[in-house]
């Protein structure tokens, strides 16, 4: 059985919200609208018809779920700032009142012993900018650099632990590319320009970060997964690559310098043709302090003729028969170890945070309590590999778990619970599910027993 101890004294344990998932508020304060506002107000967009113009009323409630955190034994807070609560049309005038409410969210933190960890962007772009083109636009990128210097100028004396991007290819992929995310765009035509984009931005932002915060430790987060070739046929073992490049490398190796991996998916040979400028190529790296993995599933993939550009098919875990959680996402901790394992391979990468981690399962509420001994199970496997990882030298040093309170969870709405702890949506009361619990008795008894 894994202990906290195993992990050591320097390891960071935080749990993790986001601004649009749980704020609620989406009209209060001269709050401007983001995509997924507009994007919400869109039948069928939602698969519970939902949207989150209450969500968890995070925006009333801060103190409240802040105390839940520490109550849990958890030593850092990551949320994020809404890009349109801080600049209601994503450019010009500053909303004050916006700038006022994550003050007290900072200070409420801190005054508990909570280390804030801020996300400058987790999917909410002012809806403004997207009636400009959005990602898909250039000029997003000057708009996000404004948007980080007023960030970094009002919090950066608080603030010590910055995240300047939330998993750059979900927010790109399913919004410029499939479509079933804000903004619900399709096509390649969005999707390249809008890496593109994402990438300039957070190297601009990462830097403004650096110049205008003194001592500030700098990350950014992307989402990865193990890629497993369903046979060792070359055709599976070649779709494997591409897989890895479009998942895994995409963000990641223009972020270190390398630029594009073209060789394993040379389609990206367009962003070159098509939208890069000559001097971008200086601009989409940055030194960060640390790189934040989001892991939740490995993906087994296969060779398809039939599936255009790619080639290449999901073998689904039913077909399989593997564990699942309510997503029908693959459950395997070996898989968490082997992108870490990855990741922690390019010499270029000095820390390694696991920034989200955690499952949806179908709780239920019955007599006061939360039954969730499948999220237990989960999370003690996943750490396991973790451990395993650490053991073995590689420099990871902390595991943020995803979430603190169910949610809006995208374009599920409210079905997938996420959290460890249990919301009613209708009342807003909030109920510690097992696997809170569980996390305060792994958190803190070690603590307990030290003092």
């Amino acid at each position: 059985m894994i202990t906290r101890k195993d992990f050591g004294d320097d390891f960071l344990w935080g749990v993790t919200i986001s601004a649009f998932q749980n704020e609620g508020a989406f009209d209060a304060d001269g709050r401007g609208l983001s995509i997924w506002d507009t994007f919400t107000s869109r039948k069928g967009k939602i698969k519970d018809n939902s949207h989150a113009q209450v969500a968890t009323d995070f925006y009333n409630r801060y103190t409240q779920d802040i105390l839940l955190a520490k109550l849990l034994g958890f030593t850092v807070f990551r949320f994020s700032f809404s890009w349109s609560r801080i600049l209601p049309h994503g450019t010009g005038p500053v909303n004050r009142a916006g700038i006022d409410f994550y003050h007290k969210v900072i200070d409420a933190c801190l005054e508990v012993g909570l280390e804030p960890y801020v996300t400058l962007y987790h999917w909410d772009l002012p809806d403004t900018l997207e009636k400009k083109g959005g990602w898909a636009h250039r000029g997003v990128v000057f708009a996000f650099e404004e948007y980080a210097r007023i960030c970094a100028r009002e919090f950066g004396s608080k603030v010590k632990h910055w995240i300047v991007l939330n998993e750059p290819f979900g927010f790109t992929a399913l919004g410029y590319m499939l479509g079933v995310h804000a903004p619900g765009k399709f096509g390649l035509s969005w999707f390249l320009p809008a890496v593109h984009h994402a990438l300039l931005a957070q190297a601009a932002a990462a830097n403004v970060l650096r110049e205008e915060v003194r001592g500030a430790v700098i990350g950014t987060a992307f989402s990865c997964s193990q890629i497993v070739p369903y046979t060792n046929s070359e055709a599976d073992l070649k779709a494997a690559r591409r897989a890895d490049a479009l998942f895994n490398r995409l963000f990641l190796e223009p972020t270190l310098g390398m630029g594009y991996p073209t060789d394993d998916f040379p389609l990206l040979k367009r962003i070159e043709r098509r939208y890069a400028l000559w001097r971008d190529w200086d601009k989409l790296a940055f030194d960060f302090d640390f790189i934040g993995v989001q892991n939740y599933f490995p993906l087994v993939v296969k060779y398809n003729y039939f599936m255009p550009i790619l080639r290449i098919a999901e073998v689904k875990p039913k077909y399989r028969q593997v564990p699942v959680t309510a997503l029908g996402w693959e459950i395997n901790g070996d898989g968490l170890y082997a992108v870490l394992k990855q990741f922690a391979s390019y010499p270029q990468v000095k820390r390694l945070i696991v920034t989200e981690g955690g499952a949806a399962f179908p709780d239920e509420l019955n007599n006061g309590q939360v039954a969730d001994d499948n999220r237990i199970a989960y999370y003690q496997e996943y750490l396991q590999g973790v451990l395993k990882a650490r053991n073995e030298g590689l420099p990871v040093d902390g595991y943020f778990a995803w979430t603190l309170t169910d949610n809006f969870e995208w374009a599920e709405g409210y079905r997938a619970r996420f959290g460890l702890v249990y919301v009613d949506f209708l009342t807003q009361q909030r109920t510690i599910k097992a696997s809170g619990y569980w996390f305060r008795d792994f958190l803190l008894s070690e603590v307990a027993r030290r003092e």
